[in-house]
């Protein structure tokens, strides 16, 4: 999964106001996700197609990712309280592993499916409609990847740039399904058909462990932000001879950075406090908008 360190935002925009964005972009991708799976699933069970069933039910599953999403979101959004001094931000990271969970759930089914096919192969009726209705939720999906991708990286959101990634990888498997199917139209064995399905199955698989991957990761504090980068906006400041125990954390819309900056020991708290708030605004500026900054200031002595 492509790193979202780079992901700047390019206006102030509060972590309420991100989220009613991502509900309401979440709320769109829903209803275009059913309608797809909706249609993948109708015509599949018409025309007898394991493989098209099959990629019905993994866009059910980005439908149900959806909702799994805006309820993640709706928690995520609830304010600090005193059990809770840091947020509720990390239940759009717990929503994501449920999602990754359900992936995986489907993903296995679909293999022992698309086997039992295998094994036990059934006629499939291939009619004009039901391959161009795999065209038209082709073109959907792509509009439906296209358009979360573009929001997620505008809101710096976690779970659609994610979710986007997922919905992706149905494009490439709907493209299989089409494949196979004009495949057996135009002679090649039916066979083919559960094939495809068991190579779906490995799609959904690796999108599971792409969530899983990425979701622990943020859960188990791993960096969210390169160092060289914070280096960058750190250095432009001569007041810090020194830079030392630099560390990120969380996710693009619940960020944390704390660092160790040493100053000339002359320095007044007042222009040492005044630096501090300096570096926080260049690194909200520059890194994360959101991004809560804190920095401990050191005497620095030279060495002779």
């Amino acid at each position: 999964m492509k790193s979202r360190t780079s992901y700047a935002s390019k206006e102030l925009i509060t972590p309420e106001e991100i989220y009613k964005k991502v509900k309401f972009v979440l709320w769109i991708i829903l209803f275009a996700n059913v309608g797809v799976a909706a249609i993948k699933i109708f015509v599949g069970y018409f025309i007898n197609s394991a493989s098209l069933s099959t990629d019905g039910i993994h866009s059910l599953s980005d439908g149900m990712s959806n909702v799994v999403g805006i309820i993640g979101i709706t928690i995520a959004s609830k304010p600090v309280d005193k059990d809770h001094p840091y947020g509720h931000k990390k239940s759009e990271i717990v929503a994501s592993l449920f999602i990754g969970g359900m992936l995986l759930f489907l993903g296995m089914k679909t293999l022992f499916t698309g086997m039992d096919r295998f094994m036990n192969p059934q006629d499939i009726n291939i009619t004009l409609i039901s391959l161009i209705s795999l065209i038209i939720t082709i073109c959907i999906n792509i509009f439906v990847t296209t358009y979360e991708r573009k929001k997620g990286e505008e809101y710096n959101s976690y779970i659609l740039v994610s979710d986007s990634i997922h919905t992706k990888s149905d494009i490439f498997i709907s493209v299989g399904v089409l494949i196979s199917l004009l495949g057996i139209k135009f002679g090649l064995p039916q066979i083919i058909d559960p094939i495809i399905s068991i190579i779906i199955s490995f799609f959904i698989l690796y999108a599971s462990y792409e969530i899983f991957k990425e979701s622990i990761g943020v859960l188990l504090d791993k960096a969210i932000v390169e160092e060289d980068k914070l280096m960058e906006v750190l250095n432009s400041y001569e007041e810090i001879k020194n830079i030392h125990k630099i560390r990120s954390r969380g996710s693009m819309n619940d960020m944390y950075i704390d660092m160790h900056i040493m100053i000339d020991p002359n320095t007044t708290t007042e222009a040492a406090h005044g630096l501090s708030h300096d570096i926080e605004k260049s690194i909200k500026e520059k890194i994360n908008s959101n991004a809560q900054v804190i920095i401990h200031i050191e005497p620095y002595y030279k060495q002779i």
